[in-house]
């Protein structure tokens, strides 16, 4: 049996080393702090690449529509194409980086109208100084949104950078399908029928109120279409 005083000298000496693997493993498990270039700061989105292709499928007050949109920046040129729920042919918004656009059918009955704005297409950082409103989930897909002066709110995934979503602030939200950065759209798609460039313009009147608002919509965009 140990003598008494040999228990007591061996206490401290085992508490020493029952600390001493306390003080490792707490320097072991401790997480190490975020870098300044991340604390605090808020992501950013992504610019659009130069040129895409998107399918957005839109929804407004439960009227529902298809988007083939086509971006292209070194071109110049933006284009729409327009197909509404069990409404026959598609319907074509092409717009050019000077301001002009184009609304026409090549289905019959033909139609055409332009219009002219002061400023041209989106440019792929028009995003640049939205304010970030956090993270939420949208069609199950975890995202970062921002706002842009409260006229669009803007949903992009988390991981990918990815649009998952955007929202106009008339309540009308483009759902991101299909997403293919690089994708171009043959030149002479591009080209406006000759019918639009006649003296007199027809205009569809079941267009009439997509025509309006979607130049409402333009109008109103022209700060961001700006920057």
């Amino acid at each position: 049996m140990a003598h008494p005083n040999s228990l007591m000298r061996a206490k401290p000496v085992l508490l020493s080393i029952i600390l001493s693997l306390s003080v490792s493993s707490a320097a072991l498990t401790t997480t190490a702090p975020p870098t300044t270039e991340n604390a605090g700061s808020d992501p950013t989105p992504a610019p659009w690449p130069l040129q895409f292709h998107a399918l957005l499928f839109m929804n407004y007050s439960g009227a529902l529509s298809l988007i083939d949109l086509w971006y292209d920046w070194p071109g110049g040129r933006n284009f729409n194409i327009i197909r509404d729920q069990l409404d026959g042919p598609p319907f074509y918004d092409l717009e050019w980086t000077n301001g002009t656009s184009f609304f026409y059918t090549l289905d019959s009955p033909r139609s055409c109208r332009s219009a002219q704005l002061d400023v041209g297409i989106l440019r792929p950082n028009w995003l640049d100084g939205a304010t970030y409103l956090g993270q939420q989930t949208v069609d199950g897909f975890l995202c970062n949104v921002w706002t842009k002066v409260d006229f669009i709110w803007y949903y992009e995934d988390v991981i990918t950078k990815r649009p998952v979503q955007w929202v106009f602030y008339t309540g009308r939200a483009a759902h991101v399908m299909i997403y293919e950065e690089g994708a171009v759209l043959e030149d002479d798609k591009w080209q406006a029928p000759v019918y639009c460039f006649q003296k007199e313009e027809d205009e569809s009147p079941e267009h009439q109120s997509t025509i309006s608002e979607i130049m409402d919509l333009k109008r109103s965009s022209t700060f961001l279409r700006g920057i």
